[in-house]
């Protein structure tokens, strides 16, 4: 018998509706969830309007580019006894002018309530705040707790399958924020830490399945290099948002909380505040070795295995 400790394989299916992958697409999980959810671009939208399910109960999301913030994406998440009569609503409204996808989600069973409907678009709306990878849309963040306690049990079950449906779909603004904990990967072994010492800072980090972890209490440059045009908006952006602040050393900036990067690069220009090749200037912490040097002792054993 075969047992693992780690997470189970879920098999999802995503279905090309019109044939095409920028067209109208559904997606289900197998044998565990009673959603569907059905993606389309605002072009289809007269495509999504004429199918059954958008008649039905359920929560939606409208989803596009912040016109204030190119690096982010603007959502607004509403729910509605029928999906369809809302978002012709939306069309017309000069507010929702960003959104340029649709995600729509009800249940295939029919079963969903308003009541449902209620808790499972409070708990999309929290859930983004908490990520903070998106600008909400939302005027306001209703917090919907009357639904029974057997209801609220399958309704948190319900937005645990949505949470994971929506990666696979293009969508990350409801995704959490990486931690060292959430990212750990057992069968993997241990993480190395990472530390870069430079221009009198210093900072460690992970490299995890979500992006390059700069660990809480590492320190950045606070003023850059005049030559410095790679990730600066990077950086200006997490101190807007609280992350990376000024500390008692005016040249000093701190990560008040771990902040994930899409590349040590990335990581290695925000702290350095210039340009920086991050797979020469990250190091194992405990032998010096280079981020290039330690990924490609990485790859080269499993290849000779």
């Amino acid at each position: 018998m075969i047992t693992s400790s780690g997470p189970r394989g879920r098999t999802i299916r995503v279905f090309l509706a019109d044939g095409t992958p920028t067209g109208i697409l559904t997606a289900e999980i197998m044998a565990s969830w009673t959603g569907k959810a059905i993606v389309a671009p605002r072009s289809r939208l007269p495509d999504l309007l004429s199918r059954p399910e958008v008649t039905r109960t359920g929560v939606y999301v409208l989803s596009g580019p912040d016109p204030n913030d190119p690096l982010r994406s603007k959502v607004y998440v509403g729910e509605a006894d029928s999906v369809k009569a809302r978002l012709v609503q939306h069309n017309a409204d000069e507010a929702k002018d960003f959104f340029n996808r649709v995600l729509v989600i009800v249940s295939k069973d029919e079963n969903l309530t308003k009541a449902h409907a209620r808790f499972l678009e409070s708990r999309l709306i929290a859930l983004t705040q908490a990520a903070r990878r998106a600008t909400l849309a939302n005027g306001t963040a209703p917090d919907f707790t009357l639904l029974a306690e057997a209801d609220t049990a399958d309704m948190e079950f319900f937005v645990e399958q949505i949470s994971l449906i929506l990666p696979i779909l293009g969508f990350d603004f409801a995704q959490p924020q990486p931690t060292i904990s959430s990212s750990a990967k057992p069968e993997s072994g241990p993480t190395p830490v990472f530390e870069m010492n430079a221009v009198g800072v210093t900072a460690r980090a992970v490299e995890t399945e979500s992006g390059f972890l700069v660990l809480k209490g590492s320190t950045a440059r606070a003023k850059g290099n005049e030559s410095w045009d790679r990730y600066r908006d990077l950086r200006d952006r997490l101190l807007g948002e609280g992350r990376l602040i000024p500390s008692s050393d005016p040249s000093v900036l701190t990560f008040v909380e771990d902040v994930a990067f899409a590349s040590p690069s990335a990581a290695a220009a925000v702290v350095y505040a210039g340009n920086m090749n991050g797979r020469i200037a990250w190091k194992v912490e405990s032998t010096g070795q280079t981020y290039k040097d330690y990924q490609e002792a990485q790859i080269q054993q499993v290849a000779n295995e």
